[in-house]
């Protein structure tokens, strides 16, 4: 996989201020504001800054968190995650493999097969319904 760098004044330019902020500099967008919180579209969610496809509609499901949240990716190699040791806590970073965008987090408290719960910002997703992917 190619991966894709730009400068953060290309990043900037491209992208709204909350998207750059969060999808760049790693902020997280407040819960329940989200465009796809509880959006219930049949569709990819792909990465706002290099519309890479992440995560199907049908891994979607409402954890109560107030953000859209997936208990897989689209495929193993489409994300990358690191270990988070900010604000206090432990977590693991869930990011974009082909742009490194910030995502979310993954946390071991989803529903089955997976048991896991990816939780992303809306921010950092572009939703394509089924019927426009190629």
């Amino acid at each position: 996989m190619t991966k894709i760098v730009k400068s953060d004044a290309e990043w900037q330019r491209l992208l709204s201020d909350e998207a750059y902020h969060v999808a760049r500099q790693h902020g997280t967008e407040r819960a329940f504001s989200g465009e796809y919180a509880s959006f219930k579209g049949d569709g990819i969610y792909r990465c706002v800054c290099c519309e890479s496809p992440l995560f199907d509609s049908t891994a979607k499901f409402d954890s109560g968190t107030g953000w859209p949240s997936f208990y897989q990716p689209l495929a193993p190699d489409v994300l990358e995650e690191k270990k988070d040791i900010s604000h206090g806590m432990i977590r693991v970073e869930v990011l974009c493999a082909t742009c490194d965008a910030h995502l979310g987090h993954v946390f071991p408290d989803g529903p089955k097969p997976t048991g896991l719960r990816y939780c992303m910002n809306s921010v950092c997703l572009n939703f394509i319904p089924r019927s426009q992917e190629s």
